[in-house]
């Protein structure tokens, strides 16, 4: 057991009654909940959402959904210990019937691609950002086979943080498993684009209804 994921929510959270979707961003290794809830407002994104700080703690405000000892290749076991508190988080706080749209960048990009591939019938249009998917099989993994949902993955040409053979790995998950909306951003290393936000808000008008993004 773990301690409930700290969170950030968007204004008025508590006062949606049943979302059909939440979105979730998801931060990276060193980061923490506070990282990306400026994207909402770069995408315009009218989804309520919500922020969750990753549960092991480095010092000096940062955080990390799991430990990094080979890089592109993360140990299992608290790979699945930190999904199974993103699910728990989920479970405790948002309406059953709803569905998540994660958003993650790097670390929490990975962790985007895990809660597709652990209960992909409550996911929608995921976002990966500078991120990869593990190579273990996940439980969801012959559904999305079957299904195809659409799933954003976006990266750097110049990334030097995530390894050639995580997005070599990714690159063939993806194309198996997922109508992958793909993008590599020319000159962007690890880090997220303004073009690359106008590609993702896109992808959201299209995969999570129009609705979900508002474009004043």
């Amino acid at each position: 057991m773990t301690a409930p994921l700290a969170a950030l929510h968007s204004p008025g959270f508590a006062d949606v009654d049943s979302p059909p979707a939440v979105a979730l961003l998801l931060h990276g290794y060193g980061s923490n909940e506070r990282d990306l809830t400026g994207l909402a407002g770069a995408m315009g994104l009218a989804l309520p959402w919500a922020s969750l700080r990753a549960p092991i703690e480095l010092g000096n405000g940062g955080a990390a959904w799991f430990p990094v000892v080979t890089p592109g290749d993360p140990d299992p076991d608290p790979l699945a210990f930190a999904t199974d508190a993103v699910w728990a988080w989920i479970d405790d706080n948002l309406d059953p019937a709803g569905r998540v749209v994660p958003i993650g960048f790097s670390q929490g990009g990975l962790m985007a691609s895990q809660l597709l591939r652990t209960r992909p019938e409550r996911v929608l249009a995921p976002v990966i950002l500078g991120g990869f998917v593990q190579r273990t099989p996940q439980p969801g993994d012959a559904a999305l086979a079957s299904d195809r949902p659409p799933v954003f993955w976006g990266r750097g040409s110049e990334d030097r943080v995530i390894t050639s053979a995580a997005v070599a790995r990714t690159a063939e998950f993806l194309a198996a498993h997922s109508t992958l909306d793909g993008h590599v951003y020319p000159g962007l290393a690890h880090g997220i684009s303004v073009d690359e936000l106008a590609d993702v808000a896109h992808f959201l008008v299209v995969n999570a209804g129009a609705d979900s993004i508002i474009t004043d």
